[in-house]
């Protein structure tokens, strides 16, 4: 399996409906702390836009959700994989996406056969507080060699300044979520994402 080497996470359907359409061919919704309502609601309208453009869209966390919509991938934290039903996910026939932070985690997730692993923080990440220091670049290299032809996710800290070293390191997928979100022009952005991974398409 392929990834697209611009990975986009963001929160609402609302991103999805404004970025996607420039040519993002990866995204993840990512809603935290949301009513069911709100979040199926939001899982329906960024799974129309995604099909209208042909970007994939993954679902984090919410697997019975995206099972439930007919999704196609869903990304899972170390937490969340501990109480997923992964038989059900499978049956359902879901690809699905991991995130590791340490060796111990890189062990589980790679014993739960996903589609692809995530490695992070490459670089100290304002997203949210981790309890782990950050990997480094080199460590991207290193999962790379443990996990084959697995995709490799990187994750945390990523910039457009960055996103050469990344590859260069080992990893198939750039994941982005501040550098775009927080911008200043963030569809200015994103099209400067899609422009700069394309050597890496």
């Amino acid at each position: 399996m392929k990834l697209d080497p611009f990975y986009l996470i963001v929160d609402s359907a609302d991103w999805i409906d404004r970025l996607v359409p420039l040519g993002v061919k990866l995204v993840q919704l990512r809603m935290k702390d949301c009513a069911e309502t709100d979040l199926r609601e939001d899982i329906r309208r960024a799974k129309a836009i995604c099909a209208a453009h042909g970007c994939q869209l993954i679902v984090n966390d919410y697997w019975q959700l995206a099972i439930d919509e007919g999704c196609e991938f869903v990304h899972l934290g170390q937490e969340d994989l501990a109480v997923a039903d992964l038989a059900a996910i499978r049956a359902g026939g879901l690809k699905l996406g991991l995130s590791t932070h340490d060796e111990t985690e890189l062990e589980t997730a790679l014993a739960a056969a996903p589609d692809y692993v995530a490695l992070g923080p490459v670089w100290p990440t304002t997203l949210k507080k981790m309890k782990w220091a950050p990997q480094g670049i080199d460590r991207l290299r290193n999962w790379k060699a443990r996990i084959g032809e697995l995709p490799l996710v990187a994750i945390g800290g990523i910039n457009t300044e960055r996103i050469d070293s990344v590859f260069a390191h080992g990893a198939d997928s750039a994941a982005v979520v501040t550098d775009i979100t927080l911008n200043a022009d963030p569809e200015a952005r994103t099209r400067e994402w899609i422009e700069r991974t394309a050597q890496f398409r």
